[in-house]
């Protein structure tokens, strides 16, 4: 990063009596994040390519998918993040700057802001970021001020040339610091590996999470399910005993309807009697 300004202010000289000289001139240096970006487009120019590809193949496809195939597909979205960022700061830590974790969220965020927006995925393929970027793939983009200019968006940084090889009539010479510089790269790929088991060891630490809640959740439920049989069986059996009673208590009052006209008839019977007796005498 430390030769932006001059190549900025070589490229505004080179574009001087244009439109694009001034603001060329102004432009300010990128944030680290987006340099990482900047860097992972021209180094692994094809691993972005397939971040790209797989960003506009999900969102032609969210229209159409249900919720179970939008969560696995958003599952396999972070893996493919998570991994191209750990590719972005070994590429980092090959041209000697150290990636924070603060740093590579950022360049996480951005590659799923490419993924979910359009605008955004132009941005990022540009290879002239000088912000991060977020996207939640619904609302305003925020690519245009995270290029360096509008024009921009469109553009598509080549990649960066491999290193020139040696002449075929030089006379090969032992580096020196080979043993320095494959001692830096062993750690660039550790580094990279650790980034990417990190990521992978927290991707499944939530899943576990999620299912020893359920698992939980499930069982709680199962007791309430229990609990309710075993109600609903004595609820039955009482019931049962109450129709049993009923049937009892129906034939009970039978019998004392059938005694009881036969009191009321012998009580109509005494009546006539007394009546007419009493028109005798």
């Amino acid at each position: 990063m430390n030769d932006f300004t001059p190549a900025r202010d070589a490229k505004a000289k080179e574009l001087k009596g244009t439109e694009l000289a001034g603001p060329v001139k102004a432009l300010k240096k990128p944030s680290l994040a987006a340099w990482v970006v900047n860097m992972l487009v021209r180094h692994e120019t094809e691993q972005v390519d397939q971040v790209l590809a797989v960003g506009a193949a999900l969102r032609d496809a969210a229209t159409s998918l249900d919720g179970k195939e939008m969560r696995e597909l958003t599952k396999q979205r972070r893996q493919l993040t998570n991994a191209v960022t750990a590719r972005a700061r070994g590429v980092a830590s090959s041209l000697g700057v150290k990636v924070t974790q603060s740093v590579a969220d950022q360049v996480e965020d951005s590659l799923t802001a490419a993924m979910l927006d359009p605008d955004c995925a132009k941005a990022l393929r540009s290879g002239l970021l000088v912000a991060a970027m977020a996207a939640t793939g619904v609302g305003e983009s925020t690519a245009g001020a995270a290029v360096a200019l509008p024009a921009a968006l469109g553009f598509s940084a080549t990649s960066a040339p491999a290193a020139p090889s040696g002449r075929p009539d030089l006379k090969v010479v032992p580096d020196p610091d080979a043993d320095a510089k494959k001692l830096a790269a062993a750690e660039a790929a550790l580094e990279a590996a650790s980034s990417a088991e990190e990521a992978a060891r927290a991707t499944y630490d939530e899943a576990d999470g999620a299912v020893t809640e359920l698992e939980a959740r499930t069982m709680q439920l199962q007791a309430e399910i229990d609990e309710l049989k075993r109600r609903l069986v004595e609820l039955e059996e009482s019931a049962e005993e109450v129709d049993e009673e009923l049937d009892e208590a129906e034939e009970a009052r039978t019998e004392a309807r059938t005694e009881l006209r036969k009191a009321e008839q012998a009580r109509e019977q005494a009546e006539s009697a007394v009546g007419r007796l009493r028109k005798q005498s």
